[in-house]
């Protein structure tokens, strides 16, 4: 029997949305191109060696206990673990100088560079655990979500407008009064390729900052494939089904209507009702539909869409924890490395200008410290990634060696030793990670670019921000719709809900 909605992608949007869709009571088909495991980028795999897990894309999630789509769907029931580490975040400098986040009040009352910034910042992270519940719906929920704007009152409304319209190091040297303190908003906003002068990187900063005060930079026990689990699990039990190996490449379009995917070896699979994509915005418009479906400025702006920037991702198998010189990271989930404000802003430049910067800004995750799933018995893994350009000048077959080796020795400087520690390395540029996922265009990890003139109504494209396309009953629902970037499933989620309100208007569409 022909499902009533197809699902291109299993990544966690698609599983999301499928989800979302299959308790509702519609059959629901996920087509997923990879053979070996669903989940796209949220996925586990042993690519050093032996028993050694490591998680191919995202490895942290502020948004893993916050999220609205998974508080509702219940990933914890569906059991997902998560754990935290003493510190969600550390952004040690070569000075000794450090600044943490952590989800106790307590344990970062002293921790964020000084007396009069640990009080700043404090007094911060209790405004946001006030606010944080309406600030997630509004930000996450289909914009304009008036409901929930309306809800913070319009004292917090002006005060989040404020600051989320701020650059992270106006907004910094607003705040604090340490480097230590003032390098951390801007570190943060850096995982989505918005530098410290950017517009807008206030108020990513803020986000992937004060929500590690909640819900934390959690992992999950067993790594990032448990969440997949749990959502093809749920999907089961509702229902659904989910195909591996099934590339999809072609869309059919009848009558102005989506209503069959077509799959590599030539199967056509008939849609009775609605097709979601949880694929780029460009590879929909551009490779998945006949041109002549698509208005000539949607394919126009496609052509040209702005990614953002690559990822340069080596992990490693070490037999030992980093031996870091600062102590409070090697009690944290995640090391930012970065020296200050300007060293951010000068790999930002480096990296927009296509170099490959020699002081690259580095995310350590050290998932092991509090799983110890993730290695044998006393051992460790090493989850690293920096940006880069997804083509530099020289290419990646004669630069990805040396940058591999520049990003050791910019941790080497801060936990001298650790070199001589790796038992093995696997190197993952650009063009590998785009190999492995076709969404990951030029190794760009975060849906398109992030920059502020990218977000709310300009997601992907105005005036098509609301997950419908130009083709009847078919939804966008991949990073590259609103919100964007993030494991928080609401990308999947909003498109789900859009589609099963089309759906129960017109029930027998199709």
């Amino acid at each position: 029997m022909n499902p009533d909605v197809i699902v291109i992608g299993s990544g966690p949007n698609g599983l999301v949305a499928a989800c979302v869709l299959a308790l509702r009571g519609v059959r629901v088909l996920v087509l997923e191109a990879n053979r070996r495991r669903p989940g796209g980028a949220l996925g586990t795999e042993q690519i050093t060696l032996p028993g050694y897990l490591h998680d191919v894309g995202a490895a942290f999630f502020p948004f893993g206990r916050t999220s609205p789509a998974f508080r509702e769907l219940g990933l914890e029931a569906l059991g997902v673990t998560w754990l935290n580490a003493k510190f969600e975040s550390c952004h040690p400098a070569l000075d000794g100088s450090y600044a943490c986040i952590a989800r106790d009040p307590d344990g970062c009352a002293a921790s964020f560079g000084g007396p009069l910034d640990d009080r700043a910042w404090s007094t911060l992270t209790r405004w946001h655990a006030h606010v944080e519940r309406e600030l997630l719906d509004t930000l996450l929920l289909p914009f304009p979500a008036v409901a929930a704007a309306l809800h913070l009152g319009p004292r917090n409304l002006l005060k989040l407008v404020r600051l989320f319209a701020r650059s992270g190091r106006s907004l910094s040297n607003s705040l604090f009064h340490s480097e230590a303190a003032r390098r951390v908003l801007p570190s943060l906003a850096l995982h989505v390729d918005v530098g410290p002068d950017d517009r807008f990187g206030a108020g990513l900063g803020y986000m992937l900052g004060l929500t590690a005060t909640t819900g934390g930079y959690a992992v999950p026990r067993g790594g990032a494939q448990t969440i997949t689990n749990a959502l093809v699990a749920l999907l089961a039990r509702h229902g659904g089904s989910l195909r591996l190996g099934t590339r999809a490449t072609r869309v059919v379009v009848r009558g102005g209507r989506a209503v069959a995917v077509v799959l590599e070896d030539g199967e056509e699979i008939t849609a009775r009702r609605a097709v979601l994509a949880d694929t780029a915005a460009p590879a929909l418009f551009l490779d998945l539909l006949d041109p002549s479906c698509v208005p000539r400025r949607v394919l126009d702006r496609m052509r040209h869409y702005p990614m953002g920037w690559g990822t340069f991702k080596p992990d490693c198998a070490l037999p030992a924890p980093v031996p870091w010189t600062v102590e409070p990271a090697r009690e944290s989930a995640v090391v930012h490395v970065g020296e200050s404000v300007d060293d951010l802003a000068r790999f930002t430049r480096q990296v927009r200008a296509g170099e490959i910067p020699e002081r690259p800004y580095l995310v350590v995750g050290q998932q092991s410290l509090v799983d110890g799933s993730r290695a044998p018995a006393g051992r460790h893994t090493l989850y690293c990634y920096s940006r880069v350009p997804s083509q530099p000048v020289r290419g990646w077959d004669a630069e990805r060696e040396r940058f591999a080796d520049l990003i050791e020795a910019r941790i080497e400087q801060l936990a001298p030793g650790f070199r001589r520690t790796i038992l093995a390395r696997q190197i993952q540029a650009p063009p590998d990670l785009e190999r492995e996922n076709s969404n990951l265009i030029g190794g760009d990890i975060g849906g398109g670019s992030n920059a502020w003139n990218r977000q709310l109504l300009f997601r992907p494209l105005f005036p098509y921000f609301r997950y419908r396309t130009p083709v009847e009953g078919l939804y966008l629902c991949s990073s590259y719709a609103h919100p964007g970037a993030g494991v928080h499933g609401m990308c999947g989620y909003n498109a789900a809900m859009i589609a099963g309100r089309d759906l129960d208007r017109h029930p027998n569409a199709g």
